[in-house]
C-alpha cells in the first residue's frame, strides 16, 4: 500500500500472508477496507483503519480466484473462480451462496451495474451470462434471476463491464475485439476492432458512457467512440502487452 500524497517511493504497508498471485483488488467506497482475491483460493478483507498487517476476514473457496466484484451496496462480494463457480458473499450476515453457469468453464470476469440491478459474468468459452438482481432478501445476498446467456465471442472472454448509465455491457476477448451490447435486449451495439489489435484484456467507460478505453496485447491502449466504433486516440509507447487499465474522468470539486 502506497501513500500517493507522500514523496517517499517506499510502501506504507506491506501486507503479509499472501502466498500466491493476487488476481483482484478493490476498495470500499469510503476507504474503510479493501478486498483482494487470489490463486490461494481465497477472497480477503483488509481493514484500512487499523493499519493491521493481518486480514480481518477470509472467504475460502475450492479453486483459484480469478475475479472479485463489490456490489454497489458495499455489502456483498461476488467471487468468480477457476472451477466455474460464482460465490455470493453477504458481508453483514456472512451467509454465502454460489452458482455454476458452466462446470467446465472458469469464470474470468464478473460485473454488477452501478444501480445494482444486473450482474454479468463471462467465461473462457466466450459465453456471457446475465442476471437481474433484487435485494428483498433478509439475511442473505441479493437474489439473482437468470435473464439470458449468449455467445458473446468465439474465443476466451477476458473482461465484462457495465457502462455508468447501465444501458451498455462491454466484453473484451482473445479474438481481438471489444463488443458493446445493449442491456435492454442484449443486441450488439458496436464491435471495436483494429487490424493490429490482439487480445483485448481490459476496458473502462467514460463517465458519460459515450467513450470506452481498451487495453490490448499489441502494446496499445485506444479510446473509442461507443456509438460509431471510431478510434479517437491511440496511446502507444509500451514495449509489451497492456493487460489492465484504470480511468476516471469525474469532476472533483
Amino acid at each position: 500500500m502506497y501513500d500517493i500524497n507522500s514523496s517517499s517511493p517506499n510502501a506504507l504497508i506491506n501486507y503479509e500472508g499472501v502466498q500466491k498471485n493476487v488476481t483482484a483488488v478493490g476498495f470500499h467506497e469510503e476507504g474503510k477496507w479493501m478486498f483482494t482475491g487470489g490463486e490461494d483460493h481465497t477472497a480477503k478483507i483488509w481493514d484500512l483503519r487499523t493499519r493491521s498487517l493481518q486480514c480481518q476476514r477470509i472467504f475460502q473457496v475450492k479453486a483459484p480466484v480469478n475475479c472479485v466484484t463489490l456490489h454497489p451496496n458495499q455489502g456483498e462480494l461476488y467471487v468468480g473462480d477457476q472451477s466455474g463457480s460464482i460465490h455470493c458473499w453477504d458481508l453483514k450476515t456472512d451467509v454465502n451462496e454460489h452458482l455454476i453457469p458452466d462446470q467446465e468453464a472458469p469464470i474470468t470476469s464478473v460485473s454488477i451495474d452501478p444501480m445494482g440491478t444486473m450482474m454479468a459474468a463471462v467465461n473462457n468459452k466466450g459465453m456471457c451470462y446475465l442476471w437481474t438482481m433484487t435485494a428483498n432478501r433478509p439475511g442473505g445476498p441479493s437474489k439473482l434471476h437468470p435473464k439470458k446467456k449468449f455467445q458473446a465471442h468465439h474465443r476466451y472472454v477476458l473482461k465484462c463491464l457495465f457502462s455508468p448509465d447501465s444501458t451498455l455491457l462491454a466484453t473484451t476477448s482473445a479474438d481481438g475485439t471489444c463488443r458493446i451490447w445493449r442491456t435492454a435486449d442484449l443486441s450488439l451495439c458496436t464491435e471495436l476492432k483494429d487490424k493490429s489489435q490482439r487480445w483485448v484484456w481490459d476496458c473502462a467507460f467514460s463517465g458519460d458512457s459515450q467513450y470506452i478505453i481498451t487495453a490490448s496485447s499489441d502494446n496499445n491502449a485506444r479510446l473509442w467512440s461507443v456509438t460509431t466504433g471510431e478510434i479517437k486516440r491511440e496511446y502507444s509507447g509500451h514495449e509489451k502487452a497492456i493487460v489492465c487499465l484504470a480511468f476516471r474522468d469525474e469532476v472533483v470539486s
